[in-house]
This record gives structure tokens, sequence and C-alpha cells, in this order.
């Protein structure tokens, strides 16, 4: 009997030390919000996740040069309830906007009947951050490989906080930084196909890219063009399965703005946050180590070599499906804030 309660305390030791250690993964997101609708529904998947305590997304961080991108996260931020995830913004960025409207300013500056703004109560005095500092500030302040990092666009602040010096938040160089702090980078970018294409968030800004991508100090999986672009997210979610709240909701405001209403969206961007929380082979396969090169056009080639710590992403028929439904159930499930 003795020995059996003995057993039954060490048992219940090791799962309480279990559950005590089991913290939520730190994830920061780094987005070219308003391109496309996919960063949008990406950045939900974020909230929910956060939501359910499996991550603390310590970071949202703008990679384009739109000037109501920042605005636009802020309004995210505020209206599912996570008013002190802090907001860096890229200087100077090589990739700009032009004077169409994009979703970013349409949704923040929507008006209604009455000529009020839709989303007044969100318009609040907005807090940001050079990219690059915010990045060094962060990672400064975790344990050593502990932090996840997304990237659904450009690599500008990425290559940037590589090349960052040390300040007063490190004594570390950026790339050793990186190199002490990040579990791995989920990066979505590239097309592998034998007919390949400069892809977009490559051949947009090809020096950082290549330098993020063939310089990072660490493991990176990418989840390439040609994954997203075979999965579609279903429009039928946006318009029918998302009125969990009488407020005008940003996100199918968004979607609604992009295309013409209704329409399937790529998921591109889902896909590097599903891997970067759920890397099951439920929804994935992943390739053997390699390396990755980038032409002077935005061409990418992956190669393998055992010495690499570079991984494509890939799925079959049934694990597509499987990340499908799996997206579009965290969509559906209403914010905790809300």
């Amino acid at each position: 009997m003795k020995i059996f309660k003995l057993a039954f305390v060490l048992l219940f030791c090791a799962i309480t030390v279990y559950g005590v250690n089991k913290r939520p993964l730190t994830v920061i997101f780094d987005t070219d919000m308003g391109n496309d609708v996919d960063d949008v529904l990406a950045l939900d998947m974020l909230y929910k996740y956060q939501d359910a305590n499996m991550i603390n997304l310590a970071a949202i961080i703008n990679n384009k040069g739109n000037a109501y991108a920042v605005p636009f996260l802020h309004l995210m931020n505020q209206w599912y309830g996570y008013h002190n995830i802090p907001l860096g913004n890229v200087v100077h960025s090589p990739v700009k906007e032009g004077k169409k409207t994009y979703y970013v300013e349409h949704v923040y500056n929507l008006k209604n009947t009455a000529n009020a703004f839709v989303f007044s109560t969100y318009r609040n005095e907005i807090e940001t951050q050079d990219a690059v500092m915010l990045y060094r500030k962060m990672l400064a302040a975790q344990p050593d490989h502990s932090v996840v990092i997304i990237s659904v666009g450009f690599s500008t602040n990425l290559s940037r906080l590589m090349s960052s010096e040390a300040d007063q938040y490190s004594e570390l160089r950026g790339a050793d930084l990186v190199k002490r702090k990040v579990k791995f980078l989920s990066l979505m970018g590239g097309d592998f196909r034998d007919n390949r294409k400069p892809e977009f968030n490559i051949r947009l800004d090809v020096r950082s890219a290549k330098d993020v991508l063939e310089n990072w100090p660490g493991k990176i999986y990418v989840s390439p063009w040609e994954l997203g672009g075979a999965v579609k997210f279903s429009g039928e979610v946006v318009a029918k399965e998302l009125n969990y709240t009488s407020k005008e909701n940003p996100l199918v405001k968004a979607y609604e703005y992009y295309l013409p209403m209704p329409y399937d969206r790529e998921v591109w961007d889902l896909t590097s946050v599903l891997y970067a929380i759920e890397p099951s082979s439920k929804y994935f396969t992943t390739s053997k180590a390699g390396k990755i090169t980038v032409d002077e056009k935005g061409n990418t080639f992956f190669q393998k070599d055992k010495k690499g710590e570079r991984y494509i992403l890939s799925a079959n028929a049934k694990q597509l499906q499987q990340m499908k439904t799996r997206m579009e159930e965290l969509v559906k499930q209403k914010p905790k804030n809300i």
C-alpha cells in the first residue's frame, strides 16, 4: 500500500510539474497587412490561439510602407480585446503602395449612414515602435530558444534585425540575438516548383529575402506559394459564420471590401501560422534539411543538405483538407473578449 501511495504521489508531482512548465508559445507576427486579405485571416487565427492560451502574441510588426497598416492593426488589437500587444513599424520601407484604397484604409475610415466612423471606439491613440528596436526589446526579454517568428510578408525587418548592433536591450548583435532567442522562423514565401516564378514576398525586396533565406542563423520552415495556393478559405464562412456579435466585425468588412462577394481565397499566410502553432503531420509534410538560394530576380531554389537548416512544407490531398477544416474552425470561433 505504501509503495502504491508513493507511486501515486510521484505521478501527481510529474503531472503537476509538466503542467506548470508547459507555457504558451511566444510568437511575434511580422506581416504586410493590407496587400491581401489572407493576412487578416491569419491574424484572426493568432487571436484565437491567444484566446485558448496556446500562445503569447508578444508583438505584431508591419513590414510594408502603407500608412494605414499599423492603424488597422491597432484597431484589430482593440476589437479583439488585446489592447496591450505592442506594434512595430518598418522604417523607410523599400515596398510602398500606391494611391489605391486598400482594405486597411477602407476599414479604418469606414462610416455608417449617419456619417460616423463604424469603428470609432477603436480609433484612439496609437503607440508604435521602430520594428527592429521592438524585435530586439522582445527577444532580449525572452528565455533562450523560446520565440517563434512568423513572417508572412517582406523580409525587410528580419534582415535589418540580423545586422542590428548592440543596444540598451542586449549586448548581442542582431544575428547572435536571433541565434540565442529564436526557436524557429515560420516564413511564407518563395516558389519551388520546376516552373517557378519570383514570388511576391520575395521579389519586392529581393535583397532582404536573399539575406534572410540564405543567412538566417537558425531553422526556417518555408510555406511556399504552391502550398497556400492549393487550399481556399471559404467565403461562406465569412458571410454566414461570423455573426457572433451585433458589433461590426473588421475581418468581415476587410474580406467584403477586398473582392466582390462571395469568393474563396487562398490561404498562403494562414499556412505559416498553422505550422508555427500546430506543426503536425496531420497538416504538413516537412522536407529533409537543406539550403535555399535566391537569384537576383527573386527565384528561390532548394537543395537538400544535411547541414542545412531550411525546410520546405508540402501537403497531400488529405492533409490539405484537414488544414482547411482546422483554419475555418478557428476563424469561426467566437473571440473570447467579444
